[in-house]
């Protein structure tokens, strides 16, 4: 994404408006967000705690603290905080060796990814993936004019996001791990890499994905279950099952709101990884195109951002966030849908969780930084450096 006129205007228009579609978007994703996750938690709530609105509660606080989250991102000065990319990396690598020390990291599951302090958790990995984007939108904008030289301006800032991604596998989180390395290699096609580096690393990176695939029992099980879920129904295959319960009983219309007979003990976690089904229990077909509207309207605005942008940096994060959170929306749709194993991956605005929703929100802040920065007119984008 390297720009020609927008290079050249300087920082833009700063109206400081922002974009008042992309706002009306994510008001839409959170108020949406908030009632799915209620009516999917409610049940689940009352089990575990006694208490049927604590997962609602808790995450109302998010939200609240995501959106001034956001509005801190919204307005801070981006090239002041691009002179920090160093401390960031520093603070990111300290936090994912946090989730290793005895009384700091909480285990889940057989997963070391949470740092527990004063009761509650964070995830690392989730602030791993705002470090990555700011990192590779300084780095690739940085040498936007060396970028064919992939041996000396490509593959370092590679080295440091496979250490990011290899730290997030040693806390037995595969999904989370290749979804920052797919990231990253969005962000170098984003900026015009040449395309027979993608090939030299392709022949790198896949061999390694089998073989982390399938020397983990759960991953090949996940694997296995994604094809035939009847083979472990009761096992890997179950939440398959019960997701695709729950998208038939939903039908065109859906069975209407608070009516979903899946969240009440046959889907586990209906309020984390698989709210989606319980949408489509709840609201249909009609209910699916929806939310998948919503998502798809964000990812309009934010590529159009991403291309109004007012220099390559700024581009570059623009489209790195809304990439983020939009194939993230994707992966979990895809997983519920039964149309890729599961991963694990949450549902942004939509499934309960502290860390995911104030990174999304923080994405979300500088989204419309940059917007409030952009030309009007769409940028015209060059091929200074060609996938040739």
């Amino acid at each position: 994404m390297a720009h020609t006129r927008a290079d050249r205007s300087g920082r833009g228009n700063r109206s400081g408006q922002g974009d008042g579609s992309l706002l009306l978007v994510l008001l839409l994703l959170t108020g949406v967000g908030l009632a799915a996750l209620f009516s999917s938690s409610y049940f689940w709530a009352e089990q575990l705690y006694g208490d049927a609105f604590r997962l609602i509660r808790r995450q109302a606080v998010y939200v609240v603290l995501g959106v001034t989250l956001a509005f801190v991102a919204s307005r801070v000065s981006l090239d002041r905080l691009r002179g920090t990319v160093l401390l960031l990396l520093l603070g990111g690598l300290l936090s994912m060796i946090l989730t290793f020390v005895p009384g700091l990291g909480e285990e889940y599951l057989g997963a070391r990814r949470w740092i527990l302090l004063f009761g509650y958790s964070f995830q690392p990995s989730e602030f791993i993936k705002v470090i990555v984007i700011f990192y590779l939108a300084h780095i690739l904008s940085k040498k936007e004019d060396r970028l064919n030289d992939a041996l000396n301006n490509i593959v370092p800032p590679m080295i440091v996001v496979g250490l990011f991604a290899a730290i997030i596998y040693l806390q037995n989180d595969f999904s989370t791990a290749a979804f920052v390395i797919g990231l990253a290699l969005l962000m170098l096609f984003a900026a015009r890499v040449r395309f027979r580096f993608f090939i030299g690393l392709a022949i790198v990176i896949l061999p390694l994905t089998i073989i982390l695939l399938l020397t983990r029992e759960h991953r090949v099980l996940r694997i296995l279950a994604f094809i035939d879920p009847e083979l472990d129904r009761f096992g890997a295959g179950y939440q398959v099952l019960a997701a695709r319960i729950a998208l038939e009983n939903g039908g065109a219309w859906g069975a209407g709101i608070g009516q979903s007979l899946q969240k009440f003990g046959s889907l586990p976690e209906p309020h984390s990884d698989f709210v989606f089904a319980i949408i489509g229990e709840e609201f249909g077909f009609v209910g699916i195109l929806s939310v998948v509207a919503l998502f798809a309207a964000f990812a309009v605005k934010g590529y159009q951002i991403a291309l109004r942008a007012t220099d390559t940096f700024r581009s570059l994060i623009a489209f790195g966030v809304t990439s983020s959170i939009f194939l993230q929306a994707l992966l979990n749709m895809a997983v519920v849908c039964g149309l890729v194993p599961a991963t694990g991956i949450p549902l942004p605005f939509f499934s309960a969780g502290g860390s995911s929703v104030l990174m999304s929100f923080l994405m979300c802040g500088l989204l419309v930084n940059v917007a409030r920065t952009t030309d009007g007119p769409m940028a015209s984008v060059s091929g200074d450096a060609d996938h040739g």
